[in-house]
């Protein structure tokens, strides 16, 4: 009997003690607690925040970049828009004749080691002729090979139009010099008074291009038995350039032909 109350006298002690030390670590973590809580909380806060800053910044580099893009494309087609209106303003028509001009860009090099023969992005399937314009300058001519447009420009060797020099609107064709910075005008009359710093224009005698495109200007002159050649700077950098304007011209019943057959495909 004495054992039982000794045992359980002591099991009361100890339940006692063991509630007194839960009730002080309750009292003491909560304090704890609180401070974790708080560390936590301002983790998480900067955290967001952070993110949400480095969200905005990237968003914001994302916007300045596309602006860049914006911009550029901008001044591209100001400066495409006023090389067209340029064109325009150039082109004389004739009462017969009236002119188309698209602006192509350029694929790709016809062969890599020579950078005057390109390829358009156009259809091209007849056999005319057509006119490339740089920056309101002649620039060559384009050509249909097997459905495509093939651009040969100034100094390539296939590369030929009529051209009028001087003052005097002495006439000539232009080819490729072996000077790959010039062209070379041939079979001008000997009896043409050509000099230095002429002018030379397009004669739109070959119906390539109009009168009065600019393409250079007179550098030399070799006079031979009965014609002469003439050493010409053109002033467009064809080299540089990965798009143009393409010159056609388009006589006044070809015109209506392209109406009667815009017509029948409206009806259709």
């Amino acid at each position: 009997m004495i054992k039982f109350l000794f045992f359980v006298l002591f099991l009361a002690i100890s339940l006692g003690y063991i509630f007194e030390v839960d009730e002080m670590i309750a009292r003491n973590i909560k304090p704890f607690e609180a401070v974790k809580r708080f560390y936590i909380d301002t983790i998480i806060t900067i955290e967001q925040k952070s993110e949400k800053y480095f969200r905005q910044a990237s968003t914001i580099q994302e916007l300045q970049t596309e602006n860049e893009k914006l911009r550029l494309y901008k001044t591209l087609y100001e400066s495409a828009q006023n090389q067209l209106d340029s064109v325009l303003t150039t082109i004389k028509n004739p009462n017969s004749t009236t002119a188309q001009v698209k602006f192509v860009n350029v694929l790709s090099y016809v062969d890599f080691d020579n950078f005057t023969k390109v390829w358009l992005d156009m259809k091209k399937v007849d056999n005319s002729i057509l006119g490339v314009i740089s920056d309101g300058y002649a620039a060559g001519i384009v050509v249909n090979q097997n459905g495509r447009a093939k651009a040969l420009l100034n100094g390539n060797e296939k590369c030929n139009y009529a051209i009028f020099i001087g003052e005097n609107r002495a006439p000539g064709i232009i080819h490729a010099s072996k000077n790959k910075d010039e062209l070379i005008a041939k079979f001008v009359p000997i009896w043409f008074n050509i000099k230095e710093g002429d002018e030379v224009i397009t004669s739109g005698m070959d119906n390539i291009f109009f009168e009065g495109l600019k393409v250079g200007k007179v550098t030399a002159i070799q006079k031979m038995q009965d014609i002469q050649e003439v050493s010409i700077k053109p002033y467009a950098n064809v080299l540089t350039q990965n798009s143009y304007f393409v010159y056609k011209r388009v006589t006044k019943e070809e015109k209506e032909e392209n109406k009667t057959e815009q017509k029948t495909d409206d009806k259709s």
